[in-house]
């Protein structure tokens, strides 16, 4: 048996207002919480026992996943009273795990949505005789993320944090946000203070010689920390570009779930969700977005690639584009919304009362 932790104790600011009143990991995505589809994945890949390790409104988790079973998994959870960073987190819940000294243990992000071959990481780490096995991926752009250079056998060589120049740029490989440890590296994270294991523990790893290898797994990879990226990864859950057990319906250019109501002449696209409850109206227009529980489309709205919050209302004929609306929030009629813009929890815009063109 393979068991997991899940780091899931983060504020999801970038995410903000989405994570006001919910933690980044019970955002809806493709209609349940995106950490619903980490668990399905973890689940068809073997895994029976995960430790949730929580910390900001960890109070959510546990009522919506009880013990797991629903998944056909074990679920235990850990909450931090301090934030203790990456490895602190993961060297706060060894306690619950049940693995011998040698055993893999994976380790997971809470907010990266993958397609990643999860038992061929693990395949990879037990031919390999690794410490600890990482999950690599490919970027064009990689000054935002760590790189992890390899040797040709996949050794990890270095630990480069966020590089600028184009001298420091020596690999396109980053770290993807998954991992298997060997037990007994994770007891031996120093107890009780923050730790980061992408600053200390794998810098201070490789130092002492340790065998840390990388495995470059090329699939889909969606780092799901900012709105954007967030409405991005749901729609492309629904449209199957990501895989997921999990989605609560057929793939396809739209995912409605059953308690919705939409109107006969509205058109879905792009891998829209509508989630239960929700409403919209006739002659609306929405192409991959996420429209939350409980939202209101008016007649006429016209939603691109935007989020639309649980009971919040988009009033008709107002257009929204790349835009965020926090729960409970009310757009009015005739408003133009474009790229970037956040709409803050249960604010209320008036009529016509933000514009990028005439009102004529």
């Amino acid at each position: 048996m393979t068991e997991a932790i899940l780091l899931v104790g983060g504020k999801g600011t970038r995410l903000r207002p989405l994570t006001v009143h919910t933690p980044k990991p019970m955002v809806p995505a493709a209609g349940v919480p995106f950490l619903t589809h980490q668990l399905a994945r973890a689940r068809a890949a073997g895994v029976e026992h995960i430790v949730l390790a929580t910390s900001y409104l960890a109070e959510v988790f546990e009522p919506h996943f009880g013990d797991g079973s629903s998944l056909g998994l074990h679920i235990e959870y850990v909450t931090e009273e301090e934030p203790l960073g990456t490895g602190g987190a993961i060297r706060n819940v060894a306690s619950r795990l049940r693995s011998d000294p040698d055993d893999p243990v994976l380790i997971f992000n809470g907010d990266i949505l993958t397609g990643l071959d999860i038992p061929a990481l693990i395949s990879t780490h037990r031919s390999s005789g690794a410490d600890v096995s990482l999950h690599l991926t490919r970027v064009t752009d990689p000054r935002a993320y760590g790189l992890v250079p390899t040797d040709s056998a996949g050794r990890v060589q270095a630990f480069l944090e966020k590089p600028q120049t184009p001298e420091e740029i020596v690999t396109d490989q980053i770290n993807a946000g998954a991992y298997v440890f060997r037990r007994s590296v994770i007891d031996a994270i120093p107890v009780g203070r923050p730790i980061s294991v992408e600053r200390e523990t794998f810098p201070e790893l490789l130092a002492s010689g340790a065998h840390l290898q990388g495995m470059v797994d090329s699939t889909y990879w969606l780092d799901l920390g900012t709105p954007g990226a967030f409405v991005r990864g749901s729609a492309d859950l629904v449209l199957g570009r990501a895989p997921s057990p999990a989605v609560p319906g057929r793939c396809g250019d739209r995912l409605v779930l059953p308690s919705a109501t939409v109107a006969s002449d509205a058109k879905l696209t792009g891998g829209t969700v509508v989630g239960h409850g929700a409403t919209v109206g006739e002659g609306a227009r929405i192409s991959g977005s996420a429209i939350l529980d409980g939202a209101v489309i008016a007649p006429g709205a016209v939603i691109t690639d935007s989020l639309i919050g649980a009971r919040a209302h988009v009033g008709a004929r107002s257009i929204l584009t790349g835009a965020v609306v926090g729960d409970g929030a009310s757009v009015g009629p005739d408003n133009e919304l474009r790229e970037g813009v956040r709409i803050w929890c249960d604010a209320q815009i008036p009529a016509a009362a933000l514009r990028f063109s005439s009102d004529q």
